[in-house]
């Protein structure tokens, strides 16, 4: 009898805790925390997003708050009075009451000091100046709100177009995706850079044109992407179950089956947006980009080409490193990305 109520008396088992079950964007995240380059890539990127939004704060003659002539602004308001237009913040001293505080580069990115002309990085001029007296820190700073706009707008251009035309051809298939893939392999036979050098030949420069030719030549990827996942999608059962139920086929391909085929596009739009910026910086390069005086890492290499036999250093190895850790950056976080959305190459 004492055996059986010591044995009643004894603790139960403890059994293991029941493990919440781990949603897909969960798992992806934490299989992207472990590929350590990957998480690197996405800090540098974000820490370069912040400072292509913060660029008016971070270099400028506009002060980013001011007291003039008895009256309080900050910097969207400077930027917007009439009357503070033509003052030359870079001459501009604060007279009895009022003062300034400046962005932490007080130059601005169009300013030009032909007295200090290809100078060297100095305790005023971080990165030096470029040939004609302009700060290239601050111009560096402002290429960077140039390009990932450029990256970004242009890459969302060719997913919105690759996306639509892609779910079209998948679902429908027949006639349909026979005429999308003529209209893709017809796009694929012409040499995307060259087409958009032509394209660009006979507009006017400017960055809005730059972000809709790269958008327009850049989408044939998303749309195989997105073709081939909709073939495999378009007779699972949630799908069949759905067109039973009568729903229409606008409301079947985006609410649908598109939300369950946009895995791999994500991975190719971090590729897209390292992609348009090269071409971006390779446009400006050349002359076809962004218009000049506007900022960009592409114009400041061409600048170079004419100043590096006189050890202009400076020119190329500052936008050249800026080109090249964004480029690889995310081209790391699409490998990170795609790495843990492959149940294959998991760790």
């Amino acid at each position: 009898m004492s055996a059986a109520m010591e044995i009643q008396n004894q603790d139960p088992v403890a059994l293991p805790p029941k493990r919440r079950k781990e949603g897909y964007w969960r798992l992806v995240a934490r299989q992207f925390r472990k590929r350590k380059q990957a998480v690197v890539s996405l800090v540098l990127l974000v820490f370069l997003g912040v400072v292509a939004l913060a660029a008016p704060f971070l270099a400028g003659e506009v002060p980013i708050y001011v007291v003039y002539q008895g009256e309080r602004y900050f910097l969207p308001n400077v930027l917007n009075y009439k009357a503070l237009v033509s003052v030359d913040w870079s001459r501009w001293e604060p007279g009895e009451g009022e003062q300034a505080i400046r962005p932490l580069i007080p130059y601005a990115p169009e300013r030009s000091d032909l007295r200090n002309r290809v100078g060297a990085p100095d305790n005023d001029h971080w990165l030096g100046t470029d040939d004609r007296g302009r700060d290239v820190l601050s111009r560096v700073i402002w290429g960077t709100r140039i390009s990932m706009s450029v990256g970004f707008v242009a890459t969302g251009i060719a997913i919105l177009i690759g996306v639509i035309l892609g779910s079209l051809a998948g679902y429908y298939g027949g006639i349909i995706d026979a005429i999308i893939l003529r209209i893709i392999e017809i796009v694929l036979c012409f040499p995307v850079f060259f087409l958009i050098l032509a394209v660009m030949a006979f507009l006017p420069p400017s960055i809005y044109n730059v972000m809709i030719v790269l958008g327009l030549f850049s989408w044939t990827g998303a749309a195989r992407l997105v073709r081939g996942e909709f073939l495999k999608l378009r007779d699972s059962e949630f799908a069949m179950a759905a067109r039973a139920s009568g729903l229409r086929d606008f409301r079947i391909i985006f609410r649908h089956i598109l939300p369950n085929a946009l895995s791999p596009v994500l991975v190719a739009a971090t590729f897209g947006v390292a992609s348009a910026i090269l071409t971006e910086s390779a446009l400006s390069f050349l002359g076809f980009g962004v218009p000049p005086p506007t900022a960009s890492w592409g114009e400041l290499l061409a600048q170079s080409q004419s100043y590096l036999h006189r050890g202009a250093w400076w020119l190329v190895t500052f936008p050249g490193v800026a080109i090249f850790v964004t480029v690889t950056a995310f081209n790391l976080v699409g490998e990170g990305l795609r790495d843990a959305m492959d149940p294959r190459l998991r760790m």
